[in-house]
């Protein structure tokens, strides 16, 4: 079967690279494309992944956000017609619905944040399949026309598959500067850009400034996008490490003390390695986080006093789940 592959955003090329490979094993004929936004490019081939790159990220207005799906969408609609795709497969491209739709192809739409209204209106709908946790009930999804013969669930979180076969570089720490002897501190900025995160952060910056000074700390920030790392130095806090371009950010997740993320992915990261994580995200939670926090494995934070920046000796359990379960449940919308 040929299989078209779509990547968007940063954390797309980690999410699918097991299941790329898996597809591949099965002698499958895969196709991946990717839109050059923020580290994408860089962790695609960090992972392996050699992409196609078609157009880039159309910045924080709705405007120049219309007018890049436009753009890429009619690009990618010519090499993907070349290509000739039996099955479309995303982690909430819109770009992938519209081009799979116009050409007849059936697709299969993956995410797990239920509240991206814009996106999964068009994904959802145009999709013979969508795939989310089961912590999503179908309640939540019918507003994008998602019914019992589109969904499919599967157990646990993305993060406890793609991770499934997992092991931390122990020497990034060392390469990136940091001084384990410290309290290890990994921090996400805000999605300042996503359409479905328009409510200001402060608690991202008094969190930077009170481990910004601390001696006894190392924070390491993640910036999302070059204005974010650029904005990062001119704060010159002696106790955080920038790093230029994409790293492993799941062996330094792994190796910290804690995580305090803004992000959903690497929160769930934390979770799925065992490390302690707070959230400092500004917007509507999703079901995926709600149960986590419910179950004591995320901590929300609204006030930075009450974060505990300490060392952790001992970390949490940490689960792994089998990557062919997701690859099964995608060639089902073939």
């Amino acid at each position: 079967m040929r299989i078209w592959i779509d990547l968007t955003a940063p954390a797309h090329p980690v999410v699918f690279r097991p299941l790329l490979a898996r597809l591949q094993a099965r002698g499958h004929d895969v196709l991946v494309t990717a839109r050059d936004y923020a580290q994408t490019i860089d962790l695609c081939r960090l992972h392996g992944i050699e992409p196609t790159v078609i157009g880039a990220h159309g910045g924080a207005g709705m405007l120049r956000k219309a007018g890049s799906l436009v753009s890429r969408t009619g690009r990618l609609l010519r090499r993907v017609r070349r290509f000739g795709p039996s099955l479309a497969v995303a982690h909430g491209s819109n770009d992938l619905a519209l081009v799979a739709r116009m050409l007849g192809v059936p697709a299969c739409n993956t995410f797990d944040y239920e509240w991206a209204t814009l996106q999964h209106n068009v994904g959802c709908r145009f999709a013979r399949r969508v795939l989310v946790p089961e912590a999503i009930p179908l309640e939540r999804l019918s507003r994008y026309g998602v019914t019992e013969q589109t969904l499919r669930h599967y157990a646990g979180i993305k993060e406890e598959y793609y991770l499934a076969d997992f092991e931390p570089d122990r020497a990034l720490l060392g390469r990136l500067g940091v001084d384990a002897r410290r309290t290890v501190v990994v921090v996400r900025p805000p999605p300042d850009v996503s359409l479905y995160h328009r409510r200001s952060n402060p608690l991202y910056i008094q969190v930077l400034e009170h481990i910004g000074h601390d001696e006894g700390v190392h924070g390491v920030v993640i910036p999302r996008t070059q204005a974010q790392r650029d904005a990062l130095r001119h704060m010159a806090l002696p106790s955080v490490i920038v790093p230029e371009g994409a790293i492993d950010a799941q062996s330094l997740i792994a190796l910290a003390d804690l995580v305090i993320s803004a992000g959903g992915t690497m929160n769930r990261e934390a979770v799925a390695l065992g490390t302690p994580v707070y959230t400092t995200y500004g917007g509507r939670l999703g079901a995926v986080d709600e149960a986590l926090i419910r179950n004591g494995l995320l901590r929300p934070a609204t006030d930075v006093r009450a974060i505990e920046i300490v060392k952790h000796e001992r970390r949490g359990a940490t689960v792994r789940r089998d990557p062919d379960t997701l690859v099964d449940l995608i060639l089902e919308a073939a």
